[in-house]
């Protein structure tokens, strides 16, 4: 093999390897937002969180919940300026019964990468406790299959948040006994 075919092909991986690290990165990102108490230090408020969940998204992204459980539950937001305002409807009042822990563990990933390293799919599977201000409580379980595209500024966005109900299990309202009102984790 030619030294330049080489060197070719391994410049295409590495590629490869970076943009499925970055897209991993933005997932986990979101997913890490969207977890109450929010982790981020020094985040104010939730008009704040919201902010830098958006930092995540592509002009044109979509975010969908589809499937017989979702799609009325969570609709479809297409743009940036829709995609804003699914999240300020969810964060931006206030909620009674409060949501005081939600927390997102997620696993079966698969990242596909594009040949030109521009685009990317990836699929992934979640769970997440849910516990209200009230004592309800829940086990949600979602499918992710999500796209995004390395932007113009360098950095790799979503292009589409899509989720699907895997299941919702009620939870014994005293099934967490300790759990932070606020989290310190990236405190200096």
């Amino acid at each position: 093999m030619p030294q330049d075919s080489t060197l070719d092909a391994l410049t295409r991986r590495i590629a490869c390897l970076e943009a499925e690290s970055d897209v991993r990165r933005v997932q986990m990102r979101y997913m890490f937002l969207c977890d109450t108490p929010l982790p981020e230090f020094g985040v104010r408020d939730d008009a704040e969180r919201v902010d830098l969940i958006m930092e995540l998204f592509s002009e044109e992204a979509v975010w969908e919940g589809v499937g017989e459980y979702y799609d009325n539950q969570f609709g479809r937001a297409e743009g940036k300026a829709a995609v804003r305002r699914h999240f300020e409807a969810f964060w931006g009042g206030k909620t009674d019964p409060a949501l005081i822990l939600n927390c997102h563990y997620v696993t079966s990933e698969q990242i596909t990468v594009a040949p030109d390293a521009m685009t990317a799919t990836g699929q992934w599977v979640h769970m997440q406790p849910w516990l209200f201000s009230d004592g309800k409580a829940l086990l949600r379980s979602s499918r992710l299959f999500n796209t995004f595209r390395k932007c113009e500024d360098g950095k790799w966005r979503f292009t589409r948040n899509r989720t699907e109900n895997v299941f919702v299990a009620p939870l014994p309202a005293t099934w967490a006994s300790d759990y932070p009102s606020k989290s310190v984790l990236m405190a200096p």
